[in-house]
């Protein structure tokens, strides 16, 4: 039998070939596979709470950054070109939302929606408007009550943005992010709804410790520099009493200086609290001026380097919150 020897060769060639290029597509698509197996999600997030949630959620599974730099304060925070360009880079965008970031919507119009998802972690929540501070002035110029209340309508707009100091609304929060790493990353759903569940059983836990201070409390009002914490007080059945137009950083003008020591009269305040940011200065006037002594009481918008040092988290420094409030409400220990 004669054979056509060029036939068979461009047949064994094609087989050959062919294989090759099956081998060469399998190859690929392991190496694809491997890789959606190894990379981490990477999520952004625009607040301290946000990003400590996200971390706790996500675990090995994520890469969290959050854009606000340790110790600045969110509400003075504009990112920069290269951080937009980083963050176009994201899975996932986690903001906090009810006008807390006032960058966050000339950003989200520069975003590929297709590439990052974006999370508004207050959206659907039941939002507070923002406390009417100027309502507890004493002496104040109608001037200056103007320009305090221009202050705060420019870092909150209309609702109170700090919905995380409140532990179920900061439940809430997280939720929000569970869903969005499952749907981002369903290979490792089991592990997300896992750590969602330890994180929920230290909300709850957190919940109930302030539960059972307050019942302890003897008062129902604490003293604060600023508004920042109507949502702790209206779940624990609190009154929050807000000394307007005091900055941490400055020390209080006559007219403010005044106003605390008619609020201290009034409401027989032993202690005023401040945030973390407070200076020795602001602290030796209300010791001397006022006879109240000083206490810190942490919004929890961001750690400063110590606190990151000290490996703090939402959760110790929610406690030393609850430790100054409850001796401010004069729990007995």
């Amino acid at each position: 039998m004669k054979r056509n020897w060029k036939k068979i060769g461009l047949s064994a060639l094609s087989l050959g070939l062919a294989l090759f290029l099956t081998a060469c597509g399998t190859n690929e698509e392991a190496k694809k596979e491997a890789k959606t197996k190894t990379e981490k999600v990477s999520i952004y997030t625009s607040t301290y709470a946000l990003e400590d949630f996200a971390k706790k959620i996500g675990g090995t599974h994520v890469e969290v950054t959050n854009l606000v730099p340790v110790g600045v304060e969110p509400h003075d925070f504009e990112p920069s070109a290269k951080e937009i360009a980083q963050l176009n880079e994201s899975d996932i965008f986690l903001y906090n939302g009810a006008g807390l970031e006032t960058w966050v919507d000339k950003t989200l119009s520069s975003l590929d929606k297709n590439k990052t998802k974006v999370i508004n972690t207050t959206d659907q929540l039941s939002l507070l408007k923002v406390a009417e501070e100027e309502e507890h002035g004493h002496g104040h110029e109608h001037e200056h009550e103007e320009e305090a209340k221009k202050e705060d309508d420019h870092d909150h707009g209309e609702f109170d943005p700090h919905v995380w100091l409140d532990p179920t609304l900061a439940n809430q929060q997280a939720m929000k992010i569970r869903d969005a790493l499952i749907q981002q990353d369903p290979a490792h759903k089991a592990d997300y709804e896992k750590n969602f569940a330890t994180l929920e059983a230290n909300f709850n836990q957190l919940d109930q410790e302030f539960q059972e201070m307050v019942k302890k409390a003897p008062k129902k009002e604490f003293v604060t520099s600023h508004a920042a914490f109507q949502y702790l007080a209206k779940r624990y059945g609190l009154e929050q009493v807000a000394i307007s137009g005091i900055s941490p950083q400055d020390e209080p003008s006559p007219a403010e200086l005044k106003e605390i020591v008619e609020m201290a009269r009034e409401h027989g305040v032993k202690y005023i609290m401040f945030e973390t940011l407070v200076s020795s200065k602001i602290a030796d006037v209300v010791r001397n001026e006022v006879k109240a002594e000083a206490l810190t009481l942490n919004p929890v918008e961001g750690l400063t380097k110590e606190e990151q040092a000290q490996g703090a988290d939402y959760f110790s420094v929610m406690r030393k919150n609850k430790e100054n409030l409850a001796k401010a409400l004069g729990v007995t220990q």
